[in-house]
């Protein structure tokens, strides 16, 4: 499976939030940090662009692989199945 190339920093929170349980703990700007405590505390933040360039949206994805000791392939057929 792919990386879709039209997704939202929106989009992919709402994706997180279902699938890894990541909320929303706050905002500066357009920068919107998340955090979960699925595996031990994670917190990352993701820009609040349309569309996510495809390298942001890559290291994102392999930044909650590293975390959740998934691959990266298994977390994007989670995410975009």
């Amino acid at each position: 499976m792919r990386i879709p190339k039209d997704l939202s920093g929106q989009e992919l929170i709402k994706l997180l939030f279902k699938n890894y349980n990541y909320v929303i703990i706050r905002q500066a700007g357009s920068h919107i940090r998340i955090t979960t405590k699925m595996g031990g505390e994670h917190h990352i933040t993701i820009p609040n662009h349309n569309p996510l360039k495809i390298g942001t949206l890559n290291g994102i994805i392999n930044n909650i692989a590293g975390h959740l000791g998934l691959r990266k392939e298994d977390v994007i057929k989670e995410l975009f199945k």
